[in-house]
Parts: C-alpha cells; sequence; structure tokens
C-alpha cells in the first residue's frame, strides 16, 4: 500500500540548552532568507539600541529647555534601574547585574541627549561605542548559553526549567521525519532520569502535543544522561493492512511480525528462544479493554504463526468458542471451545512438558532450536514448537485455578513450548501474581487506566512514557510490545497491529497447509495418556475450498464437518479406556501374506523440449491459481509429468529468473512469479 505523505515536523533546538522550539512549518528559500532567519535571534539588543537613539531627537525637541523634564527623566532613569535590579531577583547574579548595567546606561544617555541634544559634546561617540559593545554584550551571552553554567538561562528560563528540569542541558539533537531524539545531560546530584520521566506530561504540554508522543530513556551506564525522544503527529492514525506472510514456510524461530511502530518500522517478536541472541523462549500477556483491538491482534499473530513450517498451535476459547478463533480451527492442531476440553487441554499441556524435554535431552538439545523439527540422525521424527494460545483467560483461570498456568509458565520454555495469555485485565482477582510474573513478555493495548497498565508493563515501559490509558478503546490495535528480543527502546514507542481481513487468514491456512507441522509422536503420546479422548478424538476443521470452486473444491468434507486424527485407544471389558504401551513389544507374525506389487506404467520419455514446455505449463498453472511464489519444491511435486531430477528442475528454475519470469525474493528457495505479459516486455 502507498502510504500518502505525512506532514513533516521541524525541530529546532536554537543555540540554547535547555530550549526545544517545535516548528511544524518547514522554512524554504534562499540564501537570504536563510541568514535573515538565522539573525532573528540576536537583533533585539541591536533594534533597541537603534530605538534610542532615533526616539532621542523628539525627545529633546520637547524637553530640552524644560528643568522639569530633566528631573523628571533623571527620576524615570533611576527608577527603571532599580525596577530591573528588584525583577532580576529570582535571575542568576551574573544576569541580574548585566540587566541592571544595560538599563542605568541607556537611561543614563537618553536622559541626556534629551535635555542637551543626541549630537553635543561626546553623546554621538558614546552613543556608537556605548551602544554597539551592549548590543554586542547580549549577544556573546546568548552564544555562550551552549555552556551549562548557562543552561536553562534563557528570557522565559527555557522549556526545560518551566518543566522543572532547570540546568539540564541538551547535549545532541536528532531530527528524522516526525520524530527528533534529544540527548540530555542532567545536573549531577541534583536531577535523575526519574525526575525526567515525571516531567513529560508537563513536557508534552509545553510542546502541544499528545500526552504519549514524548518519551524517555535512561542511559543505562550513566544515570546522569538521558535520551528524549519527541513524535508530534500521530503516523498510525490510518493504520496498515496485513502485508502477507513476513517468512513464509519459514521456522517459527524467524521474528513473526505482527504490526508497526509510529515510524514505520516493523512490529516484532520471537517465541522460541536463541542462545547465540542471548534470548529466552518468550511466554507472553497480551491486555486490553474491551474494543481495544487486542483480539484482533491476537488472530494477526496467529495468522503468521501458521505460515511457519516447524509450528503446532493448540488453543483455546472456552468464552467466545468460534467467534474469535473460528477463521483459524482448521489450522490450528487442537482447539478447544468450551471449559471441559479446555481442562483438559491444560492437563495435557502440564503432561507434555517432561515428554518434551527429555526428548531434547536425549538429542542432545539444550532447547528448542528449528533443527529439532527435522527428521533426527536415527530417523526418529522432530518435535516441531507448540504454541499454547488461551484467548479470553479470565474464564479459564476463574474456572480451573488462578494458578493453573503457573507452573507451566516456569517449566515450558525449556520444552519448546511458549504460553500465551490473553484477557483484559491481568488484575491479583483473576491471575495469581506468581503467573504474571512467570510470563515475562507483555503485548498491551489501550487499558481503562494507568492501574491496569501496571499490571503488564514493566516500570521501565511506563517510566519511559508508555501510555496505553491514552488510549482507552478509541484507537483500536494501538500497543505497546515488551518481550525478549524486543530493545528497551521500543518499550515506550506505540505500535499498531496490522489490520487483517479473514480472505488473508483463509488464504494462508490453504497456502501452507502442505508444509504445516503435524504434532509429533511423543507430545501427541503424552497428551493421549493425559487428556484421553479429548486429545485423541479432537476435531479437526477442514480446509477452507479454493475461491471460485463452486463444488466446494479438492475437499471431500462437508462444511463444518469435522475430522477426528488417527488416534485410537483400545477398551477394556469395563469400557474404560485402556492405553497402549508404543514401546511394548509387537506380537510374533502368524501369518504372511504375500501382495503382489504394484502395477507401474512405464515412463514416457520426454525431450529436453518436452519437458521445458512441462515446466511452463505447471508455472502458468500455479500463477492462474493466484500463487504469487514459487519454489523447485512445487515443481518436483508435479514430477511425473516431465521425469527430470530435482538438480535439473533447479537450473530450469535459474533459466526463468534469467528471462524474467521469475524474481528472487529475500527467502532462499522461494521466487516471485512475473506475469507473462510483464516478462514478455
Amino acid at each position: 500500500m502507498r502510504r500518502q505523505p505525512q506532514p513533516v515536523a521541524h525541530f529546532d533546538t536554537g543555540q540554547q540548552a535547555g530550549y526545544l522550539h517545535l516548528d511544524p512549518n518547514q522554512h524554504a528559500g534562499g540564501v537570504g532568507e536563510y541568514l535573515l532567519h538565522r539573525m532573528k535571534p540576536y537583533l533585539p539588543p541591536w533594534i533597541v539600541a537603534a530605538g534610542t537613539g532615533i526616539l532621542s531627537l523628539p525627545a529633546h525637541a520637547m524637553w530640552g529647555e524644560s528643568a522639569a523634564a530633566a528631573v523628571g527623566l533623571t527620576l524615570a532613569s533611576l527608577g527603571l534601574t532599580a525596577a530591573t535590579w528588584w525583577a532580576g531577583k529570582p535571575t542568576s547574579q551574573q544576569r541580574r547585574l548585566h540587566s541592571a548595567i544595560t538599563v542605568a546606561a541607556g537611561t543614563s544617555w537618553f536622559t541626556a541627549a534629551a535635555l542637551a541634544g543626541p549630537v553635543s559634546g561626546p553623546l554621538p561617540g558614546l552613543y556608537l561605542i556605548g551602544g554597539s559593545a551592549l548590543a554586542t554584550t547580549w549577544n556573546i551571552r546568548q552564544l555562550l548559553r551552549v555552556n551549562p553554567e548557562g543552561a536553562g538561562e534563557g528570557a522565559d528560563k527555557g522549556l526545560l526549567e518551566k518543566v522543572g528540569l532547570a540546568k539540564t542541558m541538551v547535549t545532541s539533537a536528532t531530527v528524522q521525519p516526525n520524530k527528533a531524539t534529544f540527548g540530555l545531560q542532567l545536573p549531577g546530584g541534583e536531577l535523575t532520569p526519574d525526575d525526567v520521566s515525571k516531567a513529560l506530561p508537563r513536557l508534552a504540554g509545553a510542546l502541544k502535543v499528545a500526552k504519549n508522543a514524548v518519551r524517555m530513556t535512561p542511559d543505562a551506564d550513566d544515570s546522569s544522561r538521558a535520551v528524549l525522544t519527541v513524535v508530534p503527529n500521530d503516523l498510525l492514525k490510518a493504520g496498515a493492512p496485513y502485508p502477507g506472510p513476513s517468512y513464509p514456510g519459514g521456522s517459527i524461530a524467524d521474528p513473526v511480525h505482527v504490526g508497526i511502530y509510529e515510524d514505520g518500522a516493523d512490529m516484532a517478536m520471537f517465541f522460541p528462544g536463541d542462545p547465540g541472541a542471548g534470548r529466552n523462549a518468550m511466554h507472553l500477556l497480551i491486555m486490553g479493554m474491551t474494543g481495544s483491538g487486542k483480539s484482533e491482534g491476537g488472530l494477526t499473530a496467529l495468522t503468521e504463526v501458521i505460515t511457519r513450517r516447524d509450528v503446532i498451535v493448540w488453543a483455546s476459547d472456552p468464552a467466545k468458542a468460534e467467534q474469535t478463533l473460528g477463521p483459524l480451527l482448521p489450522a490450528i492442531d487442537w482447539a478447544a471451545l468450551d471449559i471441559k476440553s479446555t481442562k483438559a487441554m491444560v492437563n495435557a499441556l502440564k503432561a507434555v512438558i517432561p515428554a518434551r524435554t527429555s526428548w531434547l535431552a536425549k538429542y542432545g538439545y539444550k532447547q528448542w532450536e528449528p533443527a529439532c523439527a527435522e527428521v533426527q540422525a536415527d530417523g526418529s521424527p522432530g518435535m516441531p514448537y507448540l504454541l499454547y494460545w488461551s484467548e479470553e483467560s479470565a474464564k479459564t483461570l476463574r474456572e480451573i485455578d488462578e494458578d493453573a498456568f503457573t507452573g507451566p509458565a516456569q517449566e515450558a520454555r525449556s520444552a519448546g513450548i511458549s504460553i500465551v495469555i490473553s484477557l483484559q485485565r491481568a488484575s491479583g482477582n483473576q491471575m495469581s501474581t506468581d503467573t504474571r510474573a512467570s510470563l515475562g513478555s507483555s503485548w498491551v493495548f489501550g487499558l481503562r487506566d494507568d492501574r491496569d497498565a501496571m499490571f503488564a508493563l514493566p516500570d521501565e515501559a511506563m517510566d519511559a512514557g508508555a501510555s496505553p490509558q491514552a488510549w482507552k478503546d478509541k484507537r483500536p490495535g494501538y500497543s505497546y510490545l515488551t518481550a525478549n528480543g524486543i530493545p528497551e527502546t521500543f518499550w515506550a514507542t506505540p505500535g499498531r497491529a496490522y489490520l487483517t481481513p479473514v480472505d488473508a487468514i483463509t488464504r494462508n491456512i490453504a497456502e501452507f497447509a502442505h508444509l504445516r507441522a503435524e504434532c509429533d509422536p511423543v507430545t501427541a503420546a503424552a497428551a493421549a495418556k493425559a487428556a484421553g479422548t479429548a486429545f485423541t478424538q479432537r476435531t479437526r476443521y477442514p480446509l477452507p475450498a479454493p475461491m471460485g470452486d463452486e463444488d466446494g473444491g479438492i475437499y471431500e468434507q462437508e462444511e463444518n464437518t469435522p475430522v477426528s486424527y488417527d488416534y485410537d485407544l483400545t477398551a477394556d471389558e469395563d469400557g474404560e479406556d485402556e492405553w497402549i504401551d508404543p514401546d511394548a513389544e509387537l506380537p510374533p507374525v502368524e501369518t504372511v501374506v504375500e501382495i503382489a506389487p504394484p502395477e507401474i506404467p512405464p515412463r514416457t520419455k520426454l525431450s529436453q523440449d518436452e519437458a521445458r514446455q512441462a515446466m511452463a505449463e505447471i508455472l502458468a498453472e500455479f500463477e492462474a491459481a493466484g500463487c504469487t511464489e514459487i519454489g523447485p519444491v512445487d515443481f518436483m511435486e508435479h514430477c511425473d509429468r516431465f521425469h527430470r531430477s530435482r538438480q535439473w528442475v533447479s537450473g530450469q528454475v535459474s533459466e526463468m529468473v534469467i528471462k524474467g519470469r521469475l524474481r528472487e525474493t529475500d527467502t532462499a528457495g522461494r521466487y516471485e512469479i512475473v506475469p507473462l505479459q510483464q516478462a514478455a516486455a
């Protein structure tokens, strides 16, 4: 989607420490206009000096021969000097003395010029030399305000001093479109980043921007330094549609993109851990009031997850059943849509943790990594990552136990499991503090007040200016993401979840069905033992029919007809389910039945040109079906049409890239299909 040009905010730090000027209009013009703009701050002393000289002419004409005027002008001169000294009491001694001397000298010369004439005796020389010298001293003073000794001592005591940050110096400024970042040097022993955090609402008011448009990040190594960020315009208002899978067919270890930040950067989260990056696996708390877009954000994240090849999803929603998760059900390995099956799923979750950790230890993995999902060296099937998603968790916790997820949250990371708990308010009445502390990461949407924010956001994010209570339910999708792998500098940066339509979900379900992982035997066995038929006979939902297929596509199931997994339990004499030990020895073979080998039709030998033509036809068929990306693996699914090796297919794909029929993408082994007309041009 082409974004419309946004108004650009212009930040001018001027030449004064302690001053931040926000100018919404960009200055444009030639060299002369630029020089005039730079000279403006230094003109006032010279204008006052020139005005004093000009006013002395009519003053002499009126009062040159008046004794009473002489007395009046002398008293006025003394009075103005005294008033300046009195008014300068709140300022520094240096400024107070400088101001009083300037007023005394200026009024004394004006009095003498009004009585004797501005061109009498030494008055012209005193005017030219003294006036210029005094004006220059004020210009020098203004230039020297970049020093710490003059910080915050502007004519209006500076913006930072106004909001309670006196003596704070702006050490650097970085200006970008709609964003300005200022380095702050705080007076040591007097102010800390906590004081800056408390002043953020006042700063926002002074700059006339939204409360959460001003944020602060403390320096991790120096408590006397901080970084102030100002974003005047809300570029998230228009929202952003879901752009499609970020890593189609990739691993769940790749970042899962869920939205954009206010500066256009991708908002992404990481589920598995990464020892190389020093990142642990993530458990996530999603929190937001009704209407904040919390559930829609969750759908966006799950829509991304189901495009990955090495993850399975268990999801529960005993409150809304299919209302939220409905579009995703065909891609979910196990969906619990009532409280009974949710209880079974929680029990299964607890049971699979030790089974999975034992398997990981057996094959030498300290934690889950993408290689775990591949076939192991001994031929054993791999183990995909497990994502447990609890939607509307308040009912689950209320019906089961407020500590239902405490144990799993503390143990599941090492088993290649991430737990996501989504609810409106994670207060102590609904979720135990132990569970909340065990989750560690949070995705926070609009909230009712700052007390709710304290349940989900870390203190660092709130001190830096995060204010989800400013959005409430008026800005759906707006959120903060404080999670493993996300730099702290982004914790207080607002983002917005993508708007994901149902047809995008349906497309991802159908397009990636062939590579989506199935539940591995170890996890399935442990879950079946703990949950029984709730797992083995769990409902599976049919894939959506291809668009435009009036007969319902290639799927044989009727719409909304559940399909069961092929897991079986035998029943004993009492009718109770009896678990079959998968490690038990098979009974001895009693009868051998010989089966005739299948009749394989002879292959038709194709020439090189015929094989290339078959490849071109297959590509055209994929294009006609609406596919935008393809790879050698897709062609190999139709290898019976051209009878060639994968190496030959890869070579043909490379030729298609050279001819412009395909275009490389960021994903290895995947190519974008270029329309035939465009490739020919």
